[in-house]
C-alpha cells in the first residue's frame, strides 16, 4: 500500500473518530453543517502533526556548509504554533534561535523548519525549547546554543484560569551560553526591536 493510500485510511478512520464525538456531545453529525466537519477536521488534525513524519537533523544537514564563522547567529521571531499534549488546543508565539557555530553553519530557513517540525506534534513548550535546541546542538556541533520560546496557550485562556493576556517563556542553552554575559547579548537582541 502506498504513503497516500495509507494517509487516506488514517484520514478516513480519524473521520469516523470525529463524528462519534459529535453525537457523543450531543450534535446531529448528519445536519448540513457538520457532514463534512469530521472530514475537515481530520485533514486538520493531520496537517497539526506533520512533525512527527519529518526528521529535523535532516532538515539542517540538508543546508550544512563550512565556515570559518565564529559570532553569533540569530534567527528571531520565529512564528509558531503547537497542539498543548494536555487539552489538544493550541498554543502559539514567536521562537528566538541562536547559535555560534563551530566551522559549519545550516541555511538560515533550516532554523525556522526545525521550530515547524517540533511545534507541529502534540507538544508541552518546555519539551519544544530543549528539542530545538538539542536538534541544533546534534546536528551543528555549534561553540552554543540557545533557544527562547515565548508563547500564549489557549488552555490557559478558554478553560481553566481563563487567563487572556498571560504568556509563558521558555529557555534552554548550551556551550558559550552558559556565561552570563553571552546569554545577555542575545536577551538584548532578540528584545531591541
Amino acid at each position: 500500500m502506498d504513503k497516500k493510500n495509507v494517509d487516506l485510511n488514517v484520514q478516513n478512520e480519524l473521520a469516523a473518530h470525529y463524528k462519534g464525538i459529535l453525537s457523543l456531545l450531543g450534535e446531529d453529525a448528519e445536519r448540513e453543517g457538520l457532514i463534512k466537519t469530521p472530514e475537515r477536521v481530520a485533514k486538520a488534525m493531520l496537517t497539526l502533526t506533520r512533525g512527527y513524519h519529518e526528521d529535523p537533523a535532516a532538515i539542517l544537514n540538508s543546508a550544512k556548509f563550512k565556515e570559518n564563522y565564529n559570532q553569533m547567529v540569530i534567527v528571531k521571531d520565529i512564528d509558531f504554533f503547537s497542539l498543548c499534549e494536555h487539552h489538544m488546543l493550541p498554543f502559539y508565539g514567536k521562537v528566538h534561535v541562536a547559535y555560534i557555530p563551530n566551522g559549519y553553519i545550516t541555511g538560515l530557513s533550516k532554523i525556522a523548519r526545525v521550530v515547524d517540525c517540533f511545534s507541529h506534534r502534540l507538544q508541552v513548550q518546555e519539551r519544544m525549547t530543549l528539542q530545538i535546541k538539542e536538534c541544533i546542538q546534534q546536528a551543528l556541533n555549534p561553540l552554543g546554543v540557545m533557544v527562547v520560546v515565548e508563547a500564549q496557550h489557549m488552555c490557559m485562556q478558554m478553560r481553566g484560569v481563563e487567563k487572556q493576556n498571560s504568556v509563558t517563556t521558555t529557555s534552554d542553552f548550551t556551550g558559550a551560553f552558559q556565561q552570563a554575559k553571552t546569554r545577555e547579548e542575545f536577551l538584548n537582541l532578540i528584545h531591541h526591536k
